[in-house]
Formats: C-alpha cells, sequence, structure tokens
C-alpha cells in the first residue's frame, strides 16, 4: 500500500500534511511531489510512471487549486484511483478550487473529497478494500466514534 500526493504548489504543502496525519494513525506509506500539471507536465508524467510500475495498492491524492488540471493529468494516466482534495482560504478561493476540481473532463475520474481529514479517511477505506487488517482498523475507528456519543 503507497499514498503518492502530488501538489500543484509548495504552498499545498500544509493541507497535505493535515490528510498524511490520518494515513499516520493507520501506518500507511506516503511520499509528497510537487509537481505542476501545467508548469511541468513530463514530471508529473514520470511520476505517473513509476507508481504505475509498482505491484501494491496506490491511491493518488492531488491538491491543486485554481485550474486543476493535475488531478485530470493523473486520472487520465494510471490505473490507480485518484482522490483530489482542493485547498482553498476563504469563501472566493473555495468556489473556484472546488469547481475546477470537480469538472474533470470525461474519461479521467478523480474523486474529490474538501475535508482533508476525510480525503484521509477515504483513501484509508479504498486501500482497506484489499487488506484485511487495514480494514479491521478502520472498523475499530468507526466503532470508536459510535462510542464517543454513548458518553
Amino acid at each position: 500500500m503507497f499514498v503518492p500526493f502530488v501538489l500543484g504548489s509548495k504552498s499545498d504543502t500544509d493541507h497535505a500534511m493535515k490528510i498524511a496525519k490520518v494515513l499516520e494513525g493507520y501506518g500507511i506509506k506516503y511520499e509528497i511531489h510537487i509537481s505542476s500539471a501545467h508548469k511541468v507536465p513530463e514530471k508529473t508524467l514520470k511520476l505517473i510512471e513509476k507508481y504505475n510500475k509498482k505491484d501494491e495498492a496506490v491511491v493518488f491524492v492531488t491538491i491543486a487549486g485554481r485550474s486543476n488540471a493535475l488531478s485530470g493529468l493523473i486520472a487520465a494516466n494510471t490505473h490507480f484511483p485518484v482522490l483530489a482534495c482542493p485547498p482553498f482560504s476563504d469563501k472566493a478561493d473555495y468556489a473556484v478550487n472546488i469547481h475546477s476540481t470537480l469538472q474533470m473532463p470525461s474519461e479521467t475520474p478523480a474523486v474529490t473529497v474538501v475535508d482533508p481529514g476525510n480525503a484521509g479517511e477515504a483513501v484509508v477505506r479504498i486501500l482497506a478494500l484489499t487488506d484485511k487488517s487495514l480494514a479491521a482498523k478502520v472498523k475499530k475507528h468507526i466503532q470508536s466514534v459510535k462510542n464517543s456519543f454513548d458518553a
């Protein structure tokens, strides 16, 4: 199991770390890469090829705002799932970033999750589909959340 993060800008690192914190809680390995689909598409394509050769489960996490070509570029060039979690600083920024992330071209599926914590949990659940040990951890976590309402 492995999660490559691909960020459109270094300024997206704090946003990525909110997702990574969830992965760390489950013991899932990840790497963070900065690679703009607009400015260095050749670098992004090389990253995708590197992970496409892996024999283990991979879920790409993309973090890009404004004109989010990154999620679509990756989704169009990999057989692995792509989860997009756009960053935003205010409501105006949110409107632009979420719109560009939801509007992927046909045949380029990128799942969009707005909240970074939920994005991390979604990645874990995707990986848990093929890992019984991880699935058990997810079920335990869900039960602990439910139990917190009993107090």
